[in-house]
């Protein structure tokens, strides 16, 4: 049997064994179920369990890549003195380190968010971008539960999805038109953070049925995507 055969039988989770060797062929197949079969292929695992491994598809592909991404950015950080920097300056770390670990797969990451910007998609993308922020906040040391919440997410998440657009099309060496983009968008933040949270309190001062018509459903759509109010 060969080194590849015997490597999925290392114990190794399988979705883990299957996404590496799946990363290199998305930007030829795409998250698809033929790139899929293919990596099973390459690795010596039956079309049958890869297919089981990700029953939903792309979508659970693209969504399990993210996970690892989170994973891998939060275990990185946890290395850091992150206690030593400035609450900008973690973010900002958490941001560079969440895009450099992705970039030996950066064409695998842009098809992937060419999949997730389809509208059938939009749930699922603002679910994962909610999850990455999320994650970005907890490893700045971010424990609040009022309305700071919700605007630290909704900023971070402008600026992160920003910079990835800029980091996927930046041919500078060292992406470093990318990571000055990201300090000016940290600056613009940080102008209009204050006004803006207060604008999130008074929303959130007001009753969940009434703030749910005034924002156009957010709440309703919020709560399908899968997010929990931190109040509760």
């Amino acid at each position: 049997m060969s080194t590849k055969k015997r490597k999925a039988d290392t114990g190794i989770d399988l979705r883990q064994q299957l996404l590496a060797a799946l990363l290199p062929i998305v930007p030829f197949e795409g998250w698809s179920e033929r790139a899929l079969l293919q990596a099973a292929a390459a690795i010596g695992v039956p079309a049958p369990q890869a297919l089981n491994a990700f029953p939903g598809g792309a979508a659970e592909m693209i969504a399990f890549h993210s996970a690892e991404a989170d994973a891998r950015m939060l275990e990185a950080l946890e290395r850091e003195d992150m206690a030593a920097l400035k609450v900008r300056e973690r973010i900002a770390l958490a941001v560079r380190t969440r895009l450099t670990q992705n970039e030996p797969d950066l064409e695998a990451v842009r098809r992937g968010l060419s999949y997730l910007a389809m509208p059938q998609h939009a749930a699922l993308a603002t679910r994962l971008l909610y999850r990455t922020v999320d994650a970005m906040w907890l490893a700045a040391g971010d424990r609040s539960t009022d309305y700071n919440f919700y605007s630290k997410r909704l900023l971070l998440a402008g600026v992160y999805s920003s910079t990835l657009l800029v980091w996927l099309d930046d041919g500078t060496q060292d992406k470093v038109r990318t990571w000055a983009f990201l300090e000016r968008r940290i600056d613009n933040v940080l102008m209009i953070g204050g006004k803006f949270g207060r604008g999130m309190k008074a929303l959130l001062d007001l009753p969940e049925r009434m703030f749910d018509r005034r924002s156009g459903g957010l709440v309703s759509r919020a709560r399908a995507a899968g997010f929990k109010s931190p109040r509760r």
